[in-house]
């Protein structure tokens, strides 16, 4: 199966499923940037309960900007407010020690690019999951691309479809209990090497 996905800053856990299920993942890297959207946010489970981690970008409403255009602004500390909240969350679960140091330079180094850093993002998280995908990009833009099960929608944080997805033990579960579908690194570092399992046991529309 060949699936159509934006590529997010630290993907769901949703299109993780579709990405695991997949036989080509093509990357959508023409369309117009929208706010209010995956591209530049992910959800953790803090101790307060679900967390958004936004990274900030350079970008008018005024002009449509493709999303390959959009800068991260880079003047704010975002890098460190967002591994200081990772190690917060997540310093007491099972496999933190195993995958910090692979995401450690996601966090150190410069990105200008938002739609590149998430490419690495997701390059990242593969290598973590020793998982290997065929992975190209559009080179055009299609609203109703044919041959392909389109996942674009799953990009969309504030007009998601509930996807119900299978709890599995979260660090501040008996605080707040289970909550569903955050980024592909709250599974990752509470069900480690079963991750993958996890995934191809899960369904999505």
């Amino acid at each position: 199966m060949t699936i159509l996905i934006h590529p997010t800053y630290f993907p769901t856990i949703a299109t993780f499923v579709a990405i695991t299920k997949a036989d080509h993942v093509v990357l959508e890297t023409q369309d117009n940037y929208q706010k209010q959207t995956y591209r530049n946010r992910s959800y953790i489970y803090a101790a307060n309960g679900k967390l958004q981690l936004s990274v900030p970008v350079i970008f008018s409403q005024k002009n449509r900007q493709k999303y390959s255009e959009v800068q991260i602004a880079n003047d704010y500390k975002w890098q460190d407010n967002h591994w200081k909240s990772l190690e917060s969350a997540y310093r007491t679960s099972p496999f933190y020690e195993y995958y910090i140091d692979e995401l450690q330079p996601l966090f150190t180094e410069t990105f200008n690019s938002i739609l590149e850093f998430n490419m690495k993002c997701l390059e990242v998280i593969c290598e973590c999951l020793q998982l290997e995908i065929n992975i190209t990009k559009t080179e055009v833009f299609e609203r109703e691309p044919e041959n392909i099960k389109d996942y674009r929608g799953l990009v969309n944080a504030k007009k998601e479809n509930i996807i119900a997805l299978e709890p599995y033990n979260q660090v501040f579960y008996t605080k707040h209990g289970y909550i569903n579908n955050l980024s592909i690194l709250d599974l990752l570092f509470n069900e480690g090497p079963n991750t993958i399992s996890y995934l191809e046991s899960q369904n999505i529309l």
